[in-house]
Parts: structure tokens; sequence; C-alpha cells
């Protein structure tokens, strides 16, 4: 298809603006690595909040969406709604604690929670395990988008439209560092919800699809609307909706809700001017993450089934994308008008620029800070620092587009990365909580699920996706438990200046309190709010959940419905206000 005038100096506009900013704070961001890297540790709530959400929309995100909805239906989004529970964890519990660690990467936290070269060690592998590998990998599902889009709108060869797509966004993200990115996504986040909301506007009100009401009766679409599977269907209630709820979100690591925070997430409460504004950012981005975007891209998922039922219907009319549902809602944005579609695009160029820039500077501060500075040069300059984080720019950029060559779809890719990560989670929550938890419990956790991950993607067992999940979460949670038990804990002295430095709470550090009290050390006494902070957690939850569903029955028409649970919602964050007064 053939973009107008309008469009493209609407996409082109974007391009300039962006690029503008990156060179706009190049100078302050290159002063050195915390300014690099966390922009000073200055940012507000609301402006980190936003670009948590701007990062976590990316230009596949609408694409999984579609995918999901196609083939499972709107319940079958579970499979990433139930990372709530762990992203309300982040808020209340985990947020204060990163912000005490004054930390400059996530990856640094190992050396001050553990001791000797096995804390060392795993510092400097994961740096290039996460920050290479794993982050090149969601990268390249990111990129896939692009590719699906370009072929699709721009009739763009796959490799075109990675390369069209990477340039701006390596120039400001690799000369604007993390400010840069945090400022870019504010302008790119408002810019994608006004496209996706506008987009689904029109696309309902198309004489093809006959308005809301038609769309919500038509046959292909009519199956596809309930919040919650088929009870009466024990397979789909398993996959969709038990095993996300009872297992995936406390056991698996995934960008974006790491189970007790992490990766750019815990960068963006590091940046944070204090630990009000870490707990405030990520309240906001839960909130607007799981329960005010995700109605538009639905009922364009939706729309899609009416105009193209089947995959065939969407082979017929763009024979060179790569196929897949998730096409389905790139082919719905060929339906608009000029002017509507230049803004659209630009969004989706938006997303996709907000989430890799974040990627390629998370990914950079562990190349730069946790593998170079730490094992290659500790007496590195940080002006040195700055351009080796650069410099990892631009080569992730690279490593990651060609990866994406080799992907076909949004919902693979998803799995995949669920599967690396299965069995992980609970360390990463257990270590703020229990004392024994050391180096050797992570190294094994980490090596034990990339193998069975591997085991399972190249070998036919005949298990489906949720069988492998369960069985690589029971096998790793329990090969990391009993590593913990066998090998030595911490050093005393390394945990005492842990403690000193978190005052953790939890009768998990009893043991290690006798222990140091026996060596003579003295600690700290710490405020124990757990019950408070884990009843703020649960009503976080009550309210995304009744507010995304309170949205989903105003969309119905259930008027009724739609108020009681946005009243639930309101009354929920009342009381997480008067929880949060108390001292």
């Amino acid at each position: 298809m053939q973009l107008a005038t309008l469009d493209w100096a609407l996409i082109i506009s974007f391009f300039v603006v962006f690029l503008i900013i990156g060179i706009l704070v190049s100078k302050r961001s290159g002063k050195n690595t915390k300014e690099f890297f966390l922009s000073g540790q200055n940012m507000p709530w609301w402006l980190l909040g936003i670009s948590m959400v701007a990062t976590t929309f990316s230009a596949d995100t609408p694409n999984l969406v579609t995918d999901i909805v196609r083939q499972n239906g709107i319940s079958g989004n579970w499979v990433w709604w139930a990372f709530l529970l762990t992203g309300m964890l982040t808020v209340f519990v985990y947020a204060k604690l990163w912000r005490r660690s004054k930390v400059l990467t996530d990856l640094e936290f190992y050396e001050l929670r553990y001791s000797g070269k096995e804390a060392a060690f795993l510092r400097g592998f994961r740096a290039l395990y996460l920050g290479v590998f794993f982050n090149v990998m969601i990268m390249a599902s990111v990129c896939l988008a692009a590719i699906k889009i370009g072929g699709i709108l721009f009739d763009l060869e796959p490799w075109q439209s990675v390369v069209y797509a990477s340039i701006i966004t390596v120039a400001y993200s690799s000369i604007g560092g993390l400010r840069g990115v945090i400022f870019t996504d504010f302008l790119q986040f408002i810019v994608a919800m006004i496209g996706s909301v506008w987009a689904a506007y029109y696309i309902i009100t198309m004489p093809e699809i006959g308005g809301l009401e038609n769309l919500l009766q038509n046959e292909n679409v009519s199956d596809k609307l309930n919040f919650l599977p088929d009870f009466s269907n024990s397979k789909s209630l398993i996959t969709l909706l038990i095993i996300p709820i009872a297992v995936q979100w406390w056991s698996v690591w995934y960008p974006g809700a790491e189970p007790g925070g992490g990766g750019y997430i815990a960068q963006r409460m590091l940046s944070a001017k204090d630990e009000k504004n870490a707990i405030g950012a990520t309240l906001l981005f839960n909130i607007a993450h799981y329960a005010l975007r995700p109605w538009p891209w639905i009922l364009i998922a939706l729309a899609s089934l009416v105009l193209y039922p089947q995959l065939t219907d969407i082979a017929e009319q763009f024979p060179k994308a790569t196929m897949g549902h998730d096409l389905g809602y790139s082919a719905m944005l060929t339906h608009l008008p000029a002017g509507l579609l230049g803004l659209v695009v630009a969004s989706l160029i938006a997303a996709f620029m907000s989430t890799i820039s974040t990627h390629l500077n998370w990914g950079s501060s562990y190349v730069a800070l946790d593998f170079y500075k730490r094992f290659v040069k500790p007496e590195a300059s940080e002006k040195e620092l700055v351009s080796v984080g650069r410099l990892s720019t631009v080569v992730l950029m690279i490593l990651a587009a060609l990866l994406a060559l080799q992907f076909e779809s949004a919902l693979d890719t998803f799995n995949i990365l669920l599967q690396i990560g299965a069995g992980t989670g609970l360390i990463f929550i257990l270590r703020w909580f229990w004392w024994r938890v050391n180096a050797y419990s992570e190294i094994t956790g980490m090596v034990v699920s990339f193998v069975i991950a591997l085991i399972f993607e190249f070998t036919e067992l005949g298990l489906e996706d949720h069988e492998k999940l369960v069985l690589g979460v029971l096998i790793t949670t329990i090969a990391w438990i009993v590593a913990t038990l066998i090998t030595q804990p911490t050093d005393t002295k390394h945990l005492t200046k842990f403690y000193k430095a978190i005052t953790p709470y939890g009768s998990g550090w009893n043991g290690f309190k006798e222990k140091a009290k026996q060596e003579g050390e003295e600690l700290p006494t710490s405020n124990d709010r757990f019950t408070i902070d884990l009843a703020s957690m649960l009503l976080g939850v009550v309210l995304v959940y009744t507010a995304l569903f309170g949205m989903g029955y105003l969309i119905y028409g259930n008027l009724t419905g739609a108020l009681i649970l946005l009243a639930i919602a309101g009354l929920s964050g009342w009381f997480i206000f008067k929880l949060w007064k108390q001292k």
C-alpha cells in the first residue's frame, strides 16, 4: 500500500524530534556513567512510570495480543495478565529495597548480597547472559514486529524493515543515554496511546465491521469475548488461567515482569529521586500497563477476525509478509485513512524505538559496568565507560537485527523466553527474604533452566508448552534449593553489611541474626511492614483487575457490571492510599 504525503510527514517529524532530544541531552548524559545509565538518579515518579509503560508498549505487543486473541480469545491474555501479581509485589515490597541498595545496575547487587569468587562470576556471567544473549533475544522479537509491519504497510523486505527502524533508535540511544530514552519515552507513550485508541475507534466504525454491537455479535468473535477461559474445558482452563496464576507469575523471569524486580524496571527504580518516587513510578506503570492499554489492541484483534478469519485470508492479501496470527493487527491498519495511518505508524515506530532504546541502554550498562569495568579494566575512566556503553549499543542492535530475521511468530518467541526463565523467579523473590540463598543458588537455577529449555526446544518429547513450563519450573526449583542447602552460606560479615544497608524484613533472616549475634555483630532493628505491604500488594491487584474488566464491561454495554467493578477499583485505591500513609 502507499502512504500519503501527510503520513510520511508525520512519521519523519517524529524521527527528527527523537533525534533532537538525544542531541540536546547528549552533553549531560556523557558526563559520567551515573548520568548515562541512571540519568543522575533524580527522576520523578510520573516520568519514570510513563517510561516503564512506554518501554513495555513495544511494536510487538499489539501483535502478541492479536496472536493471543485470534487463537485463544480474550481470556488467553492471562498468560501476561498474571504477571501483575509480581508487578504489584515489586511496587510495595521491592521498590524500596532496590532504592536502598544504591547500586548502579541490578547486577551490581550480586556482590552486595553474595560474597566470594562465585558472586563475582555470577555478576560477570549474567552481564553477558542477560545483557547480550537474553537481551538480544528480546530485541529480536521486537524487531520481528517491525519486519511484519514493514512487510504489510511498506512492502519492505525483512532486512530493510530492521535497518530502517534501527538507525534513528541507535543514534539517540547511544548519544542521549537513559535521560534521552526517558524523555523520548514520554512523547512516545502519548503518541502511541492516541494512535491505538483512534485506530480502534476508526476500525470498529468501518462499514465492514458495522460498529461495536455488530462486532461483538459476529460469529467469528462472539466465542472470544469471555474474560475467563471455559471452565468446562479443562485444557484451556489449565493452560490459560491456572498455570499463569498458580505457577508462572512467581516462577518465571521475564523482562518487565521479573519476580522481585530487576532489569530495566530496576534501572528505572534506581534512577528515582528516592524510595517514594520509586514506589510511585512502579505503581503508575502497573496500572497503566494492565488496566489502561490492552482494550484498543483487543478490539482491533477481534475486528481482524471479521475481515481475516483465517491465516489464508491474510496470506492472500499480503503474500510478501511473514505469516502468523500476529499479522492480523498490521493487516487491519491498512484500512486506515491518510493522516491517521501516518499517526498510527508513527506510534508503532515510537513503541518500537522506546522498547529498543531501553534495552540497548540497559544491556550496554551491563556490558560497560558489570563486565568491562569489573573484569576487564577496573581503572577505566568515566568517559571511557560511556564510550564502551555507546559502542555496545551499536553492537547489540546489529546482533538483534540479524537474529530477528530467523524468527517467525511473536507468541512462539514469547513462549521460548518464558521457558528459558522458568524456575528462576522464586530465587529472585527469596534472596531478599531468606539469608541462605547464595550465589550457587542463582548459578544453578540459571544453568538448569537454560539446559532444560534447550532440551525441550530441540528434542521431541511429546509435551505441550504448558507441560514444558511446569516441568521446567519443578526441576529448576528443586535443583537450586538442593544447591542452596549443600553449599556454604554467604560470609557473615558480608551479609551483615547487606543487612545494614537494606534492613530486609521477614523471619527468613532469623537464622542469620542468631549467627551474627554469636559472632558479635550488631544489627539494626528492622521496621517490619511486611503485612501492610502485602495487603497493599493484594489491594493493588484487585484495583487493576477490576479496572481492566470494568472497562471491558463498559465496552460490552454492561453498565451495572462496569459500575460495580470500577467502584471496587476506586475503593481499593483509597485503601492503598491509607495503608501507604501508615508508618
